[in-house]
């Protein structure tokens, strides 16, 4: 019963994310205050993530670290600079705005992805490594990359920061590899049984995100355009992940994971630093990524996933005739 809700749920990610999104700004007065949970939600998604990766994989990862390198350079080069020029284009006088786009695109790959490439049958070792890397990475880069692309420098609490990544991130993830090696649970599909909670944890998640969001989504042309902006830069990350993993002719699996890991972002830390350091107007771009993301994540998951597929089928096909 278990394998199959969570079979439905899967199918249903594509439609499920944006009724989510919707739910949440419906009830955002509601739901709002519920935000406290959320670090607890993302650990529990992260250690069912977690199931099934195995040392070795761990292992064969790191002397193969190519995807992990390519990743990283999406994540923290290639998408700020997009984020820089598209809104110096477009929003040539809106300083507030343009450094809400780079912000936007600054912060490391979202703790959710590795849930999404579970999903999509990814390589879940190099996701994890992404993920572990790229916010180990975070207190260091994020203020580089101000400095780097808006002039401005900023003093983060790092310690704050880091010890709510470790909770939602390293320890979740070191609990679900060591579930792996206890005898008892061999024989058993704790993986498979804590799928569907963790997807309802997601759903929870949106739902939250959006629900905070809310309050600064007051209906404008303007507004509307940094929408499209947002929507577009956060296409062009997940897109970069998989054209740049066929280029350098990685397997499937991992094409899978730099999908995710290069269209994600962890809004919650780049929506923290908007807050902390700038003005108001500076977290709308932010905010508006959690509109989207998950969205865009099960699009993209579903569309790539089968795309990648038929090729295998085509070419073991091809290989049979030859």
């Amino acid at each position: 019963m278990v394998q199959i809700i969570n079979q439905h749920l899967e199918k249903a990610m594509p439609f499920l994310t944006p009724c989510c999104v919707l739910l949440g700004l419906l009830l955002s007065n509601y739901i709002q205050s519920w935000v406290v949970l959320v670090p607890w939600v993302f650990a529990f998604i992260t250690l069912a993530s977690s199931i099934g990766v195995r040392l070795e994989k761990i292992k064969n990862a790191i002397v193969h670290p190519k995807p992990i390198f390519l990743s990283l350079g999406i994540i923290q080069i290639f998408m700020p600079c997009i984020a820089f020029l598209l809104g110096h284009l477009l929003f040539p006088n809106d300083y507030l705005t343009i450094v809400g786009l780079i912000i936007a695109f600054i912060i490391p790959t979202g703790v959710i992805s590795l849930m999404w490439v579970s999903i999509y049958k990814g390589n879940s070792s190099v996701s994890l490594l992404i993920v572990l890397v790229n916010t180990l990475l975070a207190p260091f880069v994020i203020p580089f990359s101000l400095h780097l692309f808006v002039g401005t420098s900023i003093d983060i609490h790092t310690w704050s920061l880091m010890s709510n990544l470790f909770l939602m991130i390293v320890i979740p993830s070191l609990l679900g590899i060591a579930l792996n090696y206890i005898p008892v649970l061999k024989k058993k599909d704790v993986k498979g049984t804590l799928a569907p909670f963790s997807k309802v944890g997601l759903f929870f998640v949106i739902a939250v995100n959006s629900s905070v969001a809310a309050p600064v989504l007051g209906f404008n042309w303007k507004l509307l355009s940094v929408a499209m902006v947002i929507f577009c830069i956060a296409s062009i990350g997940y897109l970069l992940g998989v054209v740049l993993g066929k280029c350098l002719k990685f397997e499937n699996d991992v094409i899978i994971s730099l999908l995710f890991n290069s269209g994600m972002r962890n809004i919650s830390v780049g929506a923290t630093i908007a807050i902390l350091y700038f003005p108001a107007p500076v977290s709308v771009p932010i905010v508006l990524g959690t509109l989207f993301q998950q969205t865009l994540a099960a699009f993209y998951g579903r569309v790539v996933s089968n795309y990648l597929q038929k090729k295998e089928q085509d070419q073991q096909q091809y290989k049979l005739v030859n």
